[in-house]
């Protein structure tokens, strides 16, 4: 917990044993094939209970609170599906519909679900946890987290580079079953995998509270 407040983000080594890796990868053979990223999953019916029970758990002890999970994204990269993402922010939550509330926007969609960028003290009351569900080393394009950077709040533009410029960075490689805990304000970038392997992980974002009514996060 002192690493994550301090630093922005902690990794937890082996969180999930191995049969419920292997039922994820199963689930998610069926339901994201050919696809690099998905969203929009049922947490009770897409996410084996070991796994949606154990992450739970987790933010919970994290954030020594009830937390509840309010986004599910899967990713698969590798050379056939691969991307760059740039230094940024996680900064748009999603939601089940489109209401208009002072502080909330700018909107989009997503596949289909709608986002929207919250006020920052939501966002600072939230966490995200990211399941390796394979084995990830520098050759996958991990994550790369520029240490301490979300105690800067909601950065703007040029600011997002500047501060990774000036921070020292921590690239999250794991072994699968590892959880990196992170707060959503973090600034994180990703390289392009240069390994033939997978590098599938299963990215939950977790709320302490609900979304001010009539909105309402988009898992149930």
């Amino acid at each position: 917990m002192a690493s994550l407040a301090v630093d922005g983000f902690v990794v937890v080594r082996q969180v999930i044993d191995g049969s419920a890796l292997e039922a994820l990868r199963e689930r998610f053979s069926q339901n994201a094939r050919e696809r690099p990223g998905a969203r929009n999953f049922d947490l009770s019916r897409d996410i084996p209970p070991a796994i949606s029970d154990g992450l739970t758990a987790l933010a919970n002890s994290l954030a020594g609170r009830p937390m509840r999970p309010a986004r599910i994204l899967f990713f698969d990269k590798t050379p056939a599906s691969n991307w760059f993402v740039p230094w940024h922010q996680d900064r748009t939550v999603a939601v089940k519909q489109k209401y208009v509330l002072d502080g909330f926007g700018p909107w989009s969609v997503k596949e289909g679900v709608t986002h929207v960028e919250p006020p920052v003290a939501i966002l600072q009351d939230m966490l995200t946890l990211r399941l390796f569900v394979d084995d990830c080393d520098a050759g996958n394009g991990p994550l790369e987290i520029a240490c301490g950077s979300h105690r800067r709040g909601r950065l703007e533009g040029a600011e997002v580079k500047k501060v990774a410029a000036d921070s020292e960075i921590f690239v999250a490689t794991g072994r699968a079953g590892d959880v990196l805990a992170m707060s959503l304000l973090a600034v994180h970038c990703s390289k392009r995998s240069v390994s033939p392997a997978h590098r599938r992980v299963l990215h939950i974002d977790y709320a302490a509270h609900d979304l001010p009514a009539p909105l309402a996060w988009a898992v149930s």
